[in-house]
């Protein structure tokens, strides 16, 4: 690949020399560059400046190989990155959306078979090809729409086979794109029909088929639990990660969806990398997460969609807790991946700063899958993985603009898809 030199970027956005993760007043800090260039050598970033250092040093760039792109003025910033996803599905629930609108709870919706044991009957009922080749399609489409690196779960298989398909599906797709993608197990999701009235049956066929056979085809990289009522209690959650801890397997966990119910603490005492969703919690807690290397991801959209309260981004943040966001892509509570939503709805319901909202959508979420030597920000040595903007006349704009697509173009490894 020829060395690519990028001039005239209006603004180069979140440069950074070092990678750290982000908390308290640093999150707004968005490091930028006016009249950029940007040298990418082999799909990596090697050098970046002003347009009047690189006049400067004109000479080291001349070379045969040189292959130059004029940015025209348009602003550049690393690609999103995703870091709770569920993007392995086999058929989407609009017929609940609608249910929904009418008034039924999740209560009568699950009770005529629908939500996440809704997904998990289709998806048991569909070949491995047929998901590989949908989820496929919709990993496709996000990166287009600016992501950069994606975690994907598991949890909608319910058995052991099936949640063996999932993660298998999940490392054809690491094989097939370009982006880092990262695996996380969540076969403790729901409980099965099968043991609707047996827990604990359930809870050991996770510890002593579904792990095992995991970790002999070295299918995930994280281990998760749907810590909450009426699912996984804080015990249950304890004993899970503490057996995917003997496999290699570090907790990202969803936890304080509905209820406050102690997940928080047992999380960060697991050494969880991420605790995710975050709409219900108390000062106990936001004290205890900001004491703790742990990030919150918070998942706007599907507050959103549920129409549920949104996450205390502002109290979180001003309180010194690291956070991320991300979509929570799943047919179910949220059936957008699309980033740049989330970004704008973090600062809008959230009263995130536009900077706050981008750190947290790309450093601190490349952190919260643990890509962050790879991707999530401008820095030399990292991937080319790169946002293009049509013309803006700010970084404020992007999020400003929701409902506009503000994306030019996507670069992934120095190649634009």
């Amino acid at each position: 690949m020829p060395r690519q030199l990028i001039t005239n970027i209006g603004c180069l956005a979140n440069v950074r020399s070092k990678t750290k993760l982000l908390r308290g007043a640093a999150l707004a800090e968005l490091p930028v560059i006016n009249n950029a260039f940007l040298l990418i050598e082999d799909g990596i970033i090697s050098e970046y400046g002003t347009m009047q250092q690189l006049e400067t040093t004109s000479d080291k760039l001349k070379t045969i190989n040189l292959q130059a792109y004029n940015a025209n003025g348009a602003t550049i910033l690393p690609c999103w990155c995703d870091s709770h996803t569920h993007l392995i599905f086999a058929a989407s629930r609009e017929e609940e959306f609608v249910d929904k609108i009418k008034g039924k709870t999740y209560a009568e919706i699950a009770a005529k078979g629908g939500g996440i044991l809704n997904s998990a009957r289709n998806l048991n009922a569909t070949p491995e090809n047929g998901l590989y080749e949908k989820a496929l399609l919709r990993l496709q489409e996000l990166i287009k729409l600016g992501t950069g690196a994606i975690e994907i779960k598991s949890g909608y298989g319910l058995t052991v086979e099936a949640e063996l398909k999932m993660l298998r599906v999940i490392k054809r797709l690491k094989e097939s794109v370009s982006i880092p993608v990262k695996a996380t197990f969540l076969g403790a999701h729901a409980y099965p029909e099968k043991y609707k009235e047996d827990h604990e049956g359930y809870i050991q066929l996770i510890i002593n088929e579904m792990l095992p056979n995991i970790a002999a085809e070295e299918l995930a990289d994280y281990i998760d639990v749907f810590c909450e009522q009426g699912f996984f209690s804080v015990d249950d959650m304890i004993r899970i990660c503490e057996a995917g801890a003997k496999y290699g397997l570090r907790p990202k966990l969803h936890v304080n969806q509905l209820n406050s119910i102690g997940g928080i603490e047992a999380g960060i005492k697991l050494g969880a990398i991420s605790l995710d969703h975050l709409e219900t919690m108390n000062d106990a807690e936001i004290n205890a997460l900001a004491d703790s290397n742990t990030i919150g991801t918070l998942l706007p959209t599907a507050a959103f969609f549920l129409r549920m309260q949104y996450q205390p981004a502002r109290q979180l943040i001003d309180n010194g807790c690291a956070i991320a966001l991300a979509t929570d892509f799943n047919p179910g509570s949220s059936p957008s991946g699309n980033m740049n939503f989330v970004v704008s709805l973090s600062c809008i319901q959230m009263k995130m700063l536009p900077e706050e909202a981008i750190n947290a959508a790309t450093i601190n979420a490349a952190h919260a899958m643990e890509v962050q030597q790879e991707t999530g920000s401008i820095t030399i040595g990292k991937k080319a993985n790169l946002i293009f903007t049509k013309p803006v006349s700010s970084i404020a704009y992007l999020p400003y603009s929701f409902g506009s697509d503000m994306i030019d173009k996507v670069m992934i490894n120095g190649t634009f898809v």
